[in-house]
């Protein structure tokens, strides 16, 4: 067998740059983020903590939680027409605003 060539981190470097303003120190607080189940969260990797971060792949991909597993959170997203359930801490997790929630439900119901 050929031996795979590169790592998790392989081919991320603007993927996993910070701007300058926000570099430095994370907020204690992002590590201790709660999420409820059903709540809508975007995949948004912080280079600086390297537990629990989803693979690259998912950066910027929007999903719901559906539970946890030890301090970390599962969320489902959608990859094309595939779901897939990716564990991630929650330092790498933003989330999406109530109000963009709720339109998105009411533009699916109207069609």
């Amino acid at each position: 067998m050929v031996q795979r060539i590169g790592g998790f981190r392989r081919k991320t470097r603007s993927k996993l740059k910070k701007p300058e303003g926000e570099k430095g120190k994370v907020a204690i607080s992002r590590f201790f983020n709660k999420f409820e189940e059903g709540e809508s969260v975007v995949l948004k990797p912080e280079p600086s903590v390297h537990g629990g971060m989803p693979y690259p792949r998912f950066q910027g991909k929007s999903g719901v939680v559906i539970g946890k597993q030890g301090e970390c959170v599962k969320v489902l997203i959608k990859d094309g027409s595939m779901e897939k359930m990716i564990i991630a801490h929650p330092v790498h997790l933003l989330k999406i605003k109530a109000d963009r929630t709720v339109k998105a439900e009411k533009a699916k119901v109207k069609k």
